[in-house]
């Protein structure tokens, strides 16, 4: 049975690992900052996550697993809200979109102050 364990943990420890790179990967090819964001709070979290249940089931105690459960809850809750916050702040403050973007729906500061009258 430990047998087993130790390889259940070995493969979520490569899978986290590969998101994890994937993750960075993305923030140092993506070609701009909301692309770049998407890379870091989806793969991000995701081998994060995947390398916080490994530890929890290699542990073998109930409370280091119980722990690193809900630090996963955590991320899950987290990351997608704080990437939201970001790309709006980062829209807000002018950092605009690669010229590979299809569409872009937001609408500009001046349109958005027209709507509202």
């Amino acid at each position: 049975m430990d047998t087993l364990v130790t390889l259940i943990v070995a493969a979520m420890v490569v899978i986290g690992a590969f998101f994890t790179l994937v993750a960075a990967l993305g923030l140092l090819r993506l070609p701009d900052v909301y692309t770049r964001m998407h890379a870091a709070s989806k793969a991000g979290t995701l081998g994060s996550g995947v390398l916080l249940i490994a530890l929890g089931v290699q542990s073998g105690d109930t409370g280091t697993l119980t722990r690193s459960l809900a630090g996963v809850a955590f991320f899950l809750l987290t990351a997608p809200i704080s990437a939201h916050l970001l790309a709006k702040a980062s829209y807000a403050m002018g950092y605009r979109m690669t010229n590979l973007t299809v569409i872009d729906e937001m609408p500009e500061p001046s349109e958005r102050t027209k709507e509202a009258d």
